[in-house]
């Protein structure tokens, strides 16, 4: 039996601990916050039977590891799979955009070869496995050459500067759009109860397994010594034979100072990007068509990159009748979205309601709850694999798994889970 030390209660931190546990080792997990599920953790307010995400709203039917765990944790008979409806804005209305016919009637690219082309290219992208060279160019070059100006402008550069901003939109490669493509489907799953029920039972699970997990417990320093890892945390010191850490890169080098020095250089010099999400409760359904997920060009005005009404994927008799609506973005973190108070966002963001439904009243809001977090989105720029840091640290003993490792793969649950139990893996193998 090894002494396993994970540092993170997510998804990721919970699947790993799963295998170490199942090989017959000695597993704590260190949260610094009071559940877990971390990025896809929740809220439940007084009256609800579901909790409401607070970042990740869903999972794709493709999502094969987050499908694998939940068979393996005894949770998969309570995956719920919908097919909601994903819409895109073309000169002041918006038009479902989820399926092929849907992407033919589509008007914002007209009727002949741009049409023609943005399909040949969708289908070569879902349909290649052969990403690599991708890396080596950008998603505006690679599209502007295969697709054409007018698709990549109409189609895809609202969306890359939405999800990265002017400063990075011209410098993502195309290989994180291959996955993007590659990979997803329009049917969605969730779960019974939303993530935050999944997360506290994919944790009751864990401890009745012999898993210990210390919420409120924020790891201060981890370093190495002859006998292995040494985690201190506000109550002292503890000794480890293996350490795993799910959280982000910059955490990661704060946490573990001992890092060699390109090591950490190599951790501190990967972008991303934070998020913001604004979640709204209204007495009545913004949609009227029952749209759940709106692409919202900025270039148009709209404040920010998303709208999804949770309720139009989840029925809104989870939430005591009311409607959900998530105000999400993607942003660097001097954003002045990350100062200003809840009450300022939902004036600056509610105003964008009246042009999903004119019949829109702030009287409709019940309230509203601020979400905030620093890493959420990393940008992966021209021959990303080469600064993908390494699963094993150059200390001893120390292994690292998070969604910045996941490349050319998109951030989310599904990854984290793939990342974190090939970590374990390695792990189980090493010792």
């Amino acid at each position: 039996m090894k002494q396993i030390a994970i540092i993170g209660a997510g998804v990721g931190g919970m699947a790993a601990a799963y295998d170490f546990s199942k090989a017959g080792d000695k597993v704590v997990i260190f949260e610094a916050s009071n559940a877990p599920g971390g990025l896809a953790s929740g809220f439940r307010k007084p009256g609800w039977k579901w909790s409401v995400e607070k970042f990740y709203h869903h999972w794709f039917t493709s999502d094969q590891y987050m499908f694998g765990l939940l068979r393996d944790l005894g949770l998969d008979s309570k995956i719920v799979i919908r097919r909601p409806t994903t819409v895109m804005y073309s000169k002041g209305r918006f038009y479902p955009f989820d399926s092929i016919p849907a992407a033919i009637l589509y008007p914002g690219l007209g009727w002949g070869i741009n049409k023609v082309r943005f399909g040949l290219v969708g289908l070569y992208l879902r349909l290649t496995s052969n990403w690599k060279p991708m890396e080596k160019t950008t998603v505006e070059a690679w599209m502007r050459k295969w697709a054409g100006n007018k698709v990549y402008r109409e189609m895809w550069e609202p969306m890359v500067i939405g999800k990265f901003g002017e400063r990075y939109a011209k410098q993502v490669n195309m290989a994180w759009m291959w996955a993007r493509l590659h990979a997803r489907t329009t049917q969605l799953a969730t779960y019974e109860g939303g993530f935050q029920q999944f997360a506290e039972d994919a944790s009751n699970k864990l401890s009745s397994m012999g898993v210990e997990i210390r919420y409120n417990t924020p790891v201060n320093k981890i370093a190495s010594d002859s006998n292995g890892v040494v985690i201190t945390t506000p109550a002292g010191e503890e000794h480890f034979d293996l350490a795993l850490v799910t959280s982000s890169p910059a955490l990661l080098a704060k946490m573990a100072p001992d890092l060699p020095e390109n090591y950490l250089k190599g951790l501190l010099d990967l972008k991303s990007l934070g998020a913001v999400v604004l979640v709204v409760s209204l007495k009545h359904q913004l949609s009227k068509e029952g749209y759940y997920w709106y692409n919202l060009p900025k270039a148009e005005g709209f404040p920010f990159l998303a709208m999804v009404e949770h309720t139009n994927f989840v029925s809104k008799d989870n939430f005591d009748g009311e409607h959900i609506v998530y105000c999400g973005d993607y942003l660097e973190t001097d954003h002045e979205y990350f100062t200003l108070t809840q009450e300022e966002l939902l004036q600056r963001f509610t105003p964008s309601f009246k042009r999903i439904n004119p019949d829109f009243d702030p009287s409709w809001i019940n309230q509203s709850w601020l979400f905030r977090t620093n890493y959420a989105q990393p940008v992966p720029l021209l021959n990303h694999s080469r600064n993908i840091p390494e699963i094993q640290t150059p200390l001893t003993g120390l292994y690292f798994a998070s969604m910045s490792q996941v490349y050319p793969w998109d951030r989310g649950t599904n990854f984290a889970v793939e990342i974190a139990r090939r970590a374990a893996k390695i792990m189980l193998s090493d010792r």
